[in-house]
């Protein structure tokens, strides 16, 4: 029987053959009675100049080989950004560290060209602005001093960095305590206000909390926000503990200010400056090791720790020069700033330690860090 174009055609499609080749193929002879006949494969189709022709897969070889080299070039595009992407960040950095060491260098020059010659000692010496500005000065800059111990660990990885969290922690818990106690005992003659310290010191607080907050949604909705080579989350954890230390070192510019006011002058003023500067190398280590982890260089770890203390010199002056109308705020400020610290301590860092090792790790860490500080602390009181 005859079969017709259309059913070689159904047939080659059935069993993948190109119709057209079917068409090609000689018409067979029956062979023996009883046997089925057997087919020629039909000899490849010639062009003119001899060579095969592969017309029949242009369209097919064509749209594959376009994909290859289609993807092939995404690919190449690809890498080429990702190492622009890395080139650019290395630069970022190599520059902004290069801006560190010239700031440092600044910073080291301003120290030596304000010195204002041997005070301490001195009974009859009476406190100058200059004096009192020096103080705070030094006071501040200590904080960079507490990034030394770090200098000696070349990378973190996520459980130490967990762990450096919950000393953080320990040790902003413990400033906020000695924040806290400060504040509600505080006495002085020449403190006319009505509200108690207690009540001052616990209305600071609220506010101090109010404030973190309040800073925390700011920085929350503006998740573009770029510092540096640090962008997104990163930046505002930064950004936050910035803030908080930052608020911490008014209240303390404040009490450099004061005591250089008070009755004893130039004596208690330099050593209230001297404690905080010891004081001040732990909270330092207590920020760095917030910054390092997150690709800061240990320069620009050294320069943020000064800056969270700036506002000691800036506010021991004005402290200094109008002791009295200053004297009822002390409370509320010390209350404020340790509010602001302690919510940092748990909600942020004592959070994220935990998420990088375990519960029995973050207690063990923190408590510790607390109570080195507080021994510290305790140390530095009795001397007083």
């Amino acid at each position: 029987m005859v079969s017709t174009r259309s059913q070689r055609a159904e047939a080659a499609a059935a069993g993948n053959v190109d119709s057209e080749e079917v068409d090609k193929n000689p018409p067979t002879s029956p062979g023996k009675r009883g046997k089925p006949p057997v087919k020629q494969s039909a000899p490849p189709a010639s062009a003119d100049n001899g060579e095969p022709d592969h017309s029949h897969h242009d369209s097919g070889c064509s749209e594959n080989s376009l994909k290859d080299t289609k993807e092939g070039a995404d690919d190449d595009d690809a890498d080429d950004d990702d190492d622009a992407d890395d080139e650019k960040i290395e630069a970022e950095s190599q520059s902004s560290e290069i801006r560190s060491y010239i700031i440092i260098a600044i910073l080291a020059a301003i120290t030596y060209a304000t010195y204002p010659g041997k005070t301490w000692g001195n009974k009859e010496f009476e406190p100058t602005i200059h004096t009192v500005f020096y103080y705070g000065w030094v006071s501040a800059i200590s904080t960079g001093f507490g990034v030394l111990p770090l200098c000696f660990v070349s990378e973190m990885k996520e459980y130490w960095i967990g762990v450096s969290n919950a000393i953080a922690a320990g040790m902003m818990s413990a400033a906020s305590y000695s924040l806290f106690m400060e504040g509600c005992t505080f006495e002085d003659k020449n403190d006319d206000s009505s509200l108690s310290a207690p009540l001052r010191t616990g209305l600071g607080c609220l506010l101090g909390l109010l404030f973190i907050l309040g800073t925390k949604s700011f920085l929350d909705q503006n998740e573009d926000v770029k510092i540096g080579s640090l962008s997104g989350a990163d930046t505002r954890k930064v950004l936050l503990i910035v803030f908080v230390m930052t608020l911490h070192s008014f209240s303390e510019g404040v009490g450099i200010g004061v005591s250089f006011g008070g009755e004893h002058g130039n004596g208690l003023g330099v050593f209230i400056s001297a404690s905080l500067a010891v004081h001040n190398i732990p909270e330092g280590l207590a920020v760095a090791i917030v910054l390092l982890p997150r690709k800061v260089s240990k320069a620009t770890a050294a320069i943020w720790c000064v800056v969270t203390s700036l506002p000691q010199p800036l506010m021991a002056v004005p402290a200094f020069m109008f002791v009295h109308s200053f004297l009822p705020l002390l409370p509320v400020g010390l209350g404020f700033a340790g509010g602001a610290m302690m919510w940092v301590a748990f909600m942020e860092l004592l959070l994220e330690a935990y998420e990088d090792t375990d519960a029995v790790t973050t207690g063990v860490a923190s408590t510790a860090a607390l109570a080195v500080m507080l021994s510290v602390q305790r140390t530095i009181e009795d001397h007083a």
